[in-house]
């Protein structure tokens, strides 16, 4: 079977970086709608929605994030400001349900029965 000529897929289009920048440029200003300006241009307005959102986000820098991923292996100790109040020996929860509010005290050593409870009563 015979393709027909009209059937063929177009030619994508490459844009330059100036091409891109002057869309993105155009469809930021106040007031024109992106439909507007990718139609001036030839573009389809998804392919320039994607461009502004690229044009927004920051350009990985690699070295950067090389050397983050080399110092988040490292401890870093930071100062606590002291303890105002003492620390709570109990686990309590606030349930609100319209006007009514239930507050369950849980002792701090039974930790696991309170997630357990908490658990059931959320389902």
């Amino acid at each position: 079977m015979q393709e027909h000529p009209e059937a063929k897929q177009p030619k994508r289009r490459r844009h330059s970086a100036e091409f891109k920048a002057e869309a993105v440029k155009a469809a930021q200003q106040r007031g024109v709608s992106i439909s507007a300006v990718a139609l001036h241009y030839r573009l389809n307005a998804n392919l320039l929605r994607r461009w502004i959102c690229e044009a927004q986000m920051p350009l990985p820098q690699t070295q950067s994030v090389r050397r983050l991923a080399a110092s988040s292996a490292e401890f870093v100790a930071l100062p606590l400001p002291p303890m105002t109040s003492p620390i709570t020996q109990e686990i309590v929860v606030e349930l609100k349900r319209g006007d009514t509010t239930v507050t369950v005290r849980w002792p701090h050593s039974a930790a696991a029965d309170c997630a357990s409870w908490l658990q059931a009563w959320l389902r």
